[in-house]
């Protein structure tokens, strides 16, 4: 709103204007404005969700630590949304139909995470959507987001060839081109890419929600993703850094540098009140949305195959809980893990959880500057 007003509207009349046409102005004053909403409202937010009595269940099974955390306000992922989504329609060109994209998809994951947690409130455990029905939800959400990249790619806006780490000169087309030889089938071709899209949308979400599972854990590796999120936006528009570093130039996706910056923000803002000892957890309206919104970011930039390193130890969570359940099913009953997720098995090797916290931070920081040293290892 801010950029169509004063740069599009009034820039004509005061040339002061023209530094809202930067990209790296509109960023920062993204984040800052970000962070400002989360600081600001977070206390009221926290009072709202006390007043009704919106507070965190621990599963019984769970670390006997985490119990004395019953009753501390979740559902905050809420004020994530707020922080990271008006900032974006303050700071961005709302022309732009990536900037709509992500900012739908975001909100429609945060939606599916508040129905879940909305459940929990009303009956006072800790299940809400079954897990059938939630990761049908994701589905069909990262459905839709594939959709749409469909039809800016017929249109020209988009392409559905992957970008390749270490290999710049691969990139193969997720699409069936025989199909389109086919009488009535042509619309059959993008099914590859619909069926990858959805995969790493909705793996995305779930691996942020099951690492949130320590004060500032999950919030903390979501700065640092989307920080490096940040980077690959603004290069991946960037004339002169996606000629150098050779990826393709979307000059389009250069606008979701506001978004992410946006995020960056909005964590650090939650993180405020998030810190151990929390004050507020952002339950699956937070994670569900903060985890599609990095996913579907990474699928329009084409970085989807970075995203074991961007987000790494969202990675590593999830694989633990893929491995420990395997484990348990296909070797009676054995475990590979003292518990599942990876953070809850370093607690009960005797890590303190500001300890389990600290290093996990340290370890999704290694992991994203990888990611962004690939970028000239092609």
């Amino acid at each position: 709103m801010l950029y169509w007003l004063l740069y599009q509207k009034l820039f004509p009349y005061f040339r002061l204007f023209r530094i809202f046409r930067y990209l790296t102005f509109r960023t920062v004053f993204a984040s800052l404005t970000a962070l400002l909403i989360g600081l600001l409202i977070g206390p009221y937010v926290i009072d709202k969700l006390r007043e009704f009595q919106i507070g965190q269940y621990i599963r019984e099974e769970g670390p006997q630590s985490h119990q004395k955390k019953s009753g501390t306000p979740t559902m905050g992922g809420v004020l994530i949304c707020i922080s990271i989504l008006v900032p974006t329609l303050m700071w961005s060109d709302l022309s732009n139909p990536y900037v709509w994209l992500v900012m739908l998809s975001t909100l429609a994951f945060g939606a599916i995470g508040f129905t879940d947690d909305y459940i929990k409130v009303v009956h006072r455990e800790n299940q809400g959507l079954t897990a059938k029905a939630k990761l049908g939800l994701q589905f069909i959400v990262s459905a839709a987001v594939a959709a749409a990249l469909v039809v800016m790619e017929i249109r020209g806006g988009y392409s559905t060839r992957l970008m390749v780490p270490f290999a710049k000169r691969f990139r193969p087309d997720l699409v069936w081109e025989w199909m389109g030889h086919i009488p009535h089938m042509h619309w059959l071709v993008f099914i590859p890419f619909v069926v990858f899209v959805m995969i790493v949308i909705a793996g995305a979400s779930n691996a942020v929600n099951l690492t949130d599972g320590l004060d500032g854990l999950a919030i903390g590796c979501t700065i640092i993703a989307a920080g490096a999120l940040t980077v690959l936006t603004y290069v991946s528009g960037h004339v002169v850094f996606s000629d150098y570093l050779e990826l393709q130039r979307m000059p389009m996706v250069s606008e979701l540098t506001v978004f992410c910056g946006s995020m960056v923000g909005a964590s650090i803002g939650f993180l405020w009140y998030n810190a151990h000892p929390a004050e507020i957890f952002m339950g699956d309206v937070g994670s569900l949305a903060l985890g599609g919104a990095i996913g579907t970011v990474a699928v329009v930039i084409k970085q989807e195959l970075l995203l074991p390193f961007i987000g790494g130890v969202f990675i590593l969570e999830a694989l633990s809980v893929m491995l420990q359940v395997g484990s348990y099913k296909l070797r009676n009953g054995k475990r590979i893990f003292k518990m599942a997720p990876l953070h809850h098995h370093f607690e009960l090797m005797g890590w303190s959880e500001s300890k389990v916290i600290t290093r996990f931070w340290i370890l999704a920081l290694v992991f994203a500057l990888f990611a962004l040293t690939t970028l000239k290892l092609r």
